[in-house]
Parts: C-alpha cells; sequence; structure tokens
C-alpha cells in the first residue's frame, strides 16, 4: 500500500495550484492588453481550483455538469466571488471575456492533466503522470511569459508617444486608430538618428565574421579531427579555454592595443576582434561533427587519387553543409549582438554597430520610446533569422557532443 497514492486529495492540489498558475496568467494577460486592473485572488483560486479539481478526478458530472459548472465560475468572477478580481474601471467586455477565458482554460487543461488518473487509489507510475503534466503546464506559461512579456513591453512601449508614456507608463495598451502614426518613433530613428546605417554596419561585420571564422575554423576542425600530429589531443581539449578568461579583464589590454595600432574607433578593428570570440567555439562545434562523418569515404577519394584540399573540397564540406550552417548561423548571431567591443572601441557614429547605436539612445535627452523601437530593429531580425533555421542551430549545437 505504500505505493499507493489518493486520487480524491492530488485532484484537489493540482486543482488549488493550476487555478492559481491561471488566474495569474489572465490576470497579468488582461492588465498589459487592456491596460484596466486585473489580479488573481489567491485564497479564492485554492478554493474554487480544488473543488473543481475534485469535481473533474472524481468523474462526478457528465458533460452537461462540466458546461454547468464552468459557467458557474464565469458568474463567480463577474460577481466579484471567483479566483480573478477585476477592476471597477474595467469595461464589460473585458470583465466577461477574462472570466470566460479563466474558466474555460482551466477546465480544459485540468482534463488533461487528469485524464488518465484513476479516482481513487493511484499508482506510483499514475501519481508522477498527473503531477509531471501539470509540471509541464506550468513549465509552458513559465518560460512563454519570460520570452513574451518583455518582449511585448518593448513593442509597446516604442509605438507610444512621449506624453503617454508620463501619463501612465504601465499602461501597455495600444490605440489602432492611430495608424501609421503609432510607427513614429521608427521613422524618427531612421530619418533623425541614422540607424539606416548601423543596420549596414552589423550586417557587413556579421557577414565578414562569418567567413572569416568558417576560413579558419574549417580547416582547424579538420586537422583536429583527421590529422595526426604531435599535442593534437591537448589542442582538441584546449579550444574553448578562452572562454575561460571573461571579455571584461581583456578589454583594457585590447583598448591599448587597438590605441596603439590605429585600430580603434575603426570597422577594421572590429572585424579583426569579432572572429577571435568565435573562431573556438567554431572549431569545437566543427570538430565533433567532422569525427562523426565516415572516415572511409575521404579515404576512397584519395585512393581514387585526390589530394587532401581536394577530399575537403569534394566530398567533407558538401557532407558538412548542415554542420556549416548551424555555426555561420551561432557566429552571426554572437556578432550581432555584441555590444562591449563595440562600445568600447567605437566612437564615431558613422561607424557604430546596431548594439554600439541603440547604447547611444540611452539618455535622458532622447524619448525612451525610441531606446525601444531602436531594440525591437535589432531583435526582430536576429529572431526571424533564428527561427527559420533553427534545425540547423539544432544540429550544430548537438555536433560537439559527437564523441570521436
Amino acid at each position: 500500500m505504500s505505493k499507493l497514492r489518493y486520487g480524491f486529495v492530488t485532484g484537489p492540489v493540482l486543482g488549488a495550484l493550476w487555478m492559481v498558475v491561471l488566474s495569474t496568467t489572465v490576470a497579468v494577460a488582461m492588465s498589459f492588453a487592456t491596460g484596466e486592473a486585473f489580479r488573481p485572488h489567491i485564497l479564492l483560486s485554492l478554493l474554487w481550483g480544488a473543488i473543481i479539481g475534485y469535481t473533474i478526478s472524481q468523474r462526478l458530472g457528465d458533460f452537461w455538469g462540466e458546461v454547468m459548472g464552468t459557467a458557474s465560475l464565469v458568474i463567480l468572477i463577474l460577481l466579484g466571488m471567483g479566483p480573478l478580481v477585476v477592476g471597477e474601471d474595467a469595461s464589460s467586455f473585458a470583465r466577461v471575456f477574462a472570466a470566460v477565458a479563466l474558466s474555460v482554460a482551466f477546465s480544459w487543461s485540468m482534463h488533461l492533466i487528469l485524464d488518465d488518473m484513476p479516482a481513487k487509489l493511484l499508482t506510483r507510475h499514475e501519481f508522477e503522470a498527473a503531477v509531471i503534466k501539470f509540471l509541464t503546464g506550468f513549465g509552458y506559461i513559465f518560460f512563454t511569459a519570460i520570452v513574451l512579456i518583455p518582449f511585448y513591453v518593448m513593442v509597446l512601449t516604442s509605438l507610444k508617444n512621449q506624453s503617454e508614456l508620463i501619463q501612465n507608463p504601465l499602461d501597455f495598451s495600444i490605440e489602432l486608430s492611430k495608424g501609421a502614426e503609432l510607427f513614429r518613433s521608427y521613422d524618427e530613428l531612421f530619418t533623425q538618428f541614422n540607424f539606416g546605417t548601423y543596420l549596414l554596419n552589423s550586417f557587413g561585420i556579421s557577414v565578414l565574421t562569418v567567413l572569416i571564422t568558417l576560413l579558419f575554423a574549417v580547416p582547424g576542425a579538420y586537422a583536429v579531427a583527421r590529422l595526426r600530429f604531435q599535442g593534437r589531443a591537448a589542442f582538441s581539449r584546449s579550444i574553448l579555454l578562452i572562454y575561460m578568461v571573461p571579455m571584461i579583464v581583456l578589454a583594457l589590454p585590447i583598448y591599448i592595443a587597438f590605441s596603439m595600432t590605429g585600430l580603434r574607433n575603426s570597422l577594421l578593428g572590429i572585424i579583426l576582434i569579432y572572429p577571435v570570440t568565435t573562431i573556438p567555439v567554431a572549431l569545437y562545434m566543427l570538430q565533433g561533427y567532422f569525427r562523426g562523418l565516415p572516415a572511409e569515404v575521404e579515404e576512397a577519394g584519395l585512393m581514387d587519387g585526390l589530394s587532401r584540399l581536394m577530399v575537403i573540397w569534394k566530398i567533407t564540406l558538401p557532407l558538412s553543409l548542415p554542420a556549416i550552417a548551424s555555426v555561420s548561423l551561432y557566429v552571426f548571431m554572437i556578432a550581432w549582438n555584441e555590444f562591449l567591443l563595440a562600445f568600447m572601441l567605437l566612437d564615431d557614429p558613422s561607424k557604430f554597430t546596431l548594439t554600439r547605436g541603440i547604447a547611444s539612445l540611452n539618455s535622458s535627452e532622447i524619448p525612451r520610446q525610441h531606446l525601444m523601437a531602436g531594440s525591437v530593429i535589432a531583435t526582430v531580425p536576429i529572431m526571424a533569422l533564428f527561427l527559420g533555421l533553427e534545425r540547423f542551430m539544432t544540429k550544430g549545437l548537438t555536433a560537439g557532443s559527437v564523441k570521436g
């Protein structure tokens, strides 16, 4: 009996906790979307969540009974006795929408969590399965909120004007009736703050960083993976040692060296230093992938009279295109988002990268919506690139784990 869990306890506990999660989620979402006051009522969330969770876990109602239960929860919320507290200034539509959204989402998701759980005695496997479903749902909501809320605030702030931000900086609703006027901050960035140049600089530097990195990383990784030479094992293990030294420690020596050689405040200096930070990780990722390729294919090419370089060019590289694409994407993202070196080495606005240009907007003399608009411009392209090529990114990150 020690392996059994009681279903009539598990259902109410998970229901109470899940109602707190969903009422908080709906309250935050509605507050951001409407700018009106919504907040969860923790005690009532625990109470009604436990009651509905017990009802669902014990299979006490048929389909229409559950529909009536959902409708009753909507009415309780509208009467102020439910798990969601709505401000007096909230519109009737917002009240009804929030109540229906919370009630339907809770009833539907609780069925998914408790669907396979027996009503009374549970095995350890059945108990853990229900708990895992609850934790999975919580994880989806929690990590989605971490990603979306800052991005949502950033986008909505960029679409407001100075008077709206001063009047209520916490109002993240949007008036679509303004039309093109919403994008005034973006227009001013390109017409008054030279953001077109920053974009071109960042794109050109990132592309050149990718090319230079691949130029050194591909032959270097191939040599570590395929050739036999003294110190090969030590070199392979020490590739990532550069990342043990924080960049902030190297900042002063780099600044002094670049100032003495005349490379400070030049795009050439940035193009030279960025590959130093990306070549090690590219070497590490590519060597793992090269080790996973069958050596017999390359040996067949050598037996057919091809030189080692021709084998790399005609056989190894075509087979390694997925890994090269993923490494290129990863390096591009590093170069695009790099800030410390650009901030330290660039002073001329005509040579600013995008991150350096955004930092220049962080001033009391420049409206806050311009800073947010610049952040959106820097984030959206790299986000779209990442989402579009995510499968290559995943392959590249796992390639280095292949044991040769």
